[in-house]
Parts: structure tokens; sequence; C-alpha cells
């Protein structure tokens, strides 16, 4: 039994299958491919290149005697073409897991015994499921801003933020870190003035030094603002737009900030609550990550 249906789990099922044992998937999101596939790396990736066309179009076709004349954005045509790169490759999962004799069960798994899943169908009905062995492939989600509530509307997080059906006039985003400057770059090359808020004092702090003042670079010729060791405290988004409180890191005084869109990019969590770990007596840490030994059981 594999409880989620993304690169982890849907790969481990097939290969469990190729095996020779009986694997069955769940996943609660109707399709596959995890947030990777769905949310995450192929859409932005898409919508990465839709925008690089754009400015392209805008900016640099002249430096190559190529002249346009006014170039213009249908943001609903960008996102059916997202949305067809996306279908295949999950309609392509699932005919490996058809050609895999791989069941695929559509629903949100939860572990109610050690050989036992229980799964709340996306159909309504509620199936029980029965395995020799359970492969926990849940993922992450998107790490919540004490503060700030996401609407997916003017306050989004990555997943709003790739579908958001016009570009804003200004789009503030909140993490400095890789998902933060994708989607910022997204919207910037579209038109929208981004400024980027990061905690730290650096953006990217994980990245080697000399390329994280590369891409510093990049991303301010590109026109973005990045406003460093800085945290938001509030954001209000009763009226038109988004009224952002923010705030040095270290502490001092605080300002307001007026955004179209508010981004909140400041990282994934793992997704393990409501799978009933805990009532089975599942050890966790404090992130919520599964303890497990060195065969990660």
């Amino acid at each position: 039994l594999v409880v989620g249906g993304g690169p982890g789990g849907y790969v481990a099922a097939i290969k469990a299958a190729q095996l020779g044992l009986k694997a069955v998937c769940v996943e609660g999101r109707g399709t596959l491919g995890g947030t990777c596939l769905n949310v995450g790396c192929i859409p932005s990736k898409a919508l990465l290149n839709s925008s690089h066309k754009f400015e392209d179009a805008t900016k640099h076709f002249g430096d190559y005697g190529i002249e346009v004349g006014s170039v213009n954005i249908d943001v609903g045509k960008m996102m059916k073409q997202k949305e067809k790169a996306v279908g295949g490759l999950t309609k392509g999962i699932e005919g490996l897991f058809k050609k895999n004799k791989v069941k695929y069960v559509k629903g949100w798994g939860k572990v109610t015994g050690a050989n036992e899943v229980t799964v709340a169908g996306l159909d309504g009905e509620e199936v029980k499921l029965a395995g020799k062995n359970i492969i926990l492939a849940t993922g992450s989600e998107v790490t919540p801003l004490p503060g700030v509530t996401i609407d997916e509307e003017k306050v989004v997080s990555s997943t709003g933020a790739l579908a958001l059906k016009e570009v804003p006039k200004k789009m503030a985003v909140i993490g400095g870190g890789i998902i933060g400057l994708e989607l910022g770059s997204v919207w910037s090359r579209l038109g929208a003035e981004v400024e980027v808020i990061e905690f730290l004092p650096n953006i990217v702090p994980a990245m080697d030094p000399e390329v994280r003042r590369a891409f510093e670079r990049t991303m301010k010729k590109q026109g973005i603002k990045i406003r460093l060791s800085h945290k938001v405290t509030s954001a209000d988004a009763s009226g038109d737009g988004v009224k952002i409180t923010v705030e040095p890191s270290k502490g001092g005084d605080a300002e307001t900030l007026d955004a179209d869109v508010l981004l909140v990019a400041i990282g994934r969590r793992p997704f393990t609550e409501g799978l009933g770990l805990q009532d089975l007596g599942i050890e966790m840490d404090k992130a919520g990550r599964v303890l497990g030994n060195d065969k990660f059981q």
C-alpha cells in the first residue's frame, strides 16, 4: 500500500509491481505526479517559458533586427498551455500504472492499523485497504505564516501564484528562496512590479555565495526589488488589495506596503497531518517528519 502518488509514491508502486508484489497507490489530489508535476516544478517551468517568450518579444527582439508590433498577453491561454503540459504528464503516469497493473485509488488515505489504510474516496465512499507493507509518500505542503491568511486569490501560496487570472500591477513576495524568486520572476516578466521581502540578510541562503550574488544581480536587472532583513507581521486583504505590515527582522519601526497580490513562499513542511500516525504511536520530529531507522522503516 502506497499513500501518495507523487515522484516518491508512484515510482515505488510501479517498482513494487514490477518485482511481483500487488501494489495499490492512494492519491487524494485526483491526479498523479504530486506537487512537482501538478503545482510545482512542471507548471512553474511552463509559465517561466511563456513569460520568457513574452519578455523576449517586448524587450529583446529588436536587438536581433526583429521588429514586432503591439504584443499582448492572454493569461487564460497561457494557463491552458500550462494545464495541457501538466495533463499530458499525469495521464502518462496513469498509463504506467495500467501497464504495470498498479491499482489506483483516488482519495485521502489514513493509516488506521499496522496493515490497514482507510481511504476517504473522492467519490464520497470510504474504502478500507489491507496490505503487508505500507509506504508513506505524502510529500510536503506549504508552510503557513502566522498573521497571514492564504485565500489563494489575493493572498496566495505557490499553488495560487500558478493560477492567477490576470497580471497584478504589484506583487509582494514573502520569502527570497527558490520558489518565491521563480514565481516572482514569472509575473515580473509579464509586467508586474515585484518586491521580495526576505527575513535573512541574503536571498537563497543555502546557495553558493558567488552564485547567489550573480542570481541577485539578475533579479535586480529584471526589475525585481529585494528587501533583505525584513519580516511580515500581518496582511490585511479585506480591501481592494493587500496591506502588508513589514518591519526589520531584528525589530524596529513598522511600515505598510500595498500590493494587489501577496505570495507567501517561506518554504514547505512535511505533509503528515491527518494520516493517523500519532494515534498509532509512530514517532515524528518537531517538523512533522516520521522518524525511521537506516532502512527508512
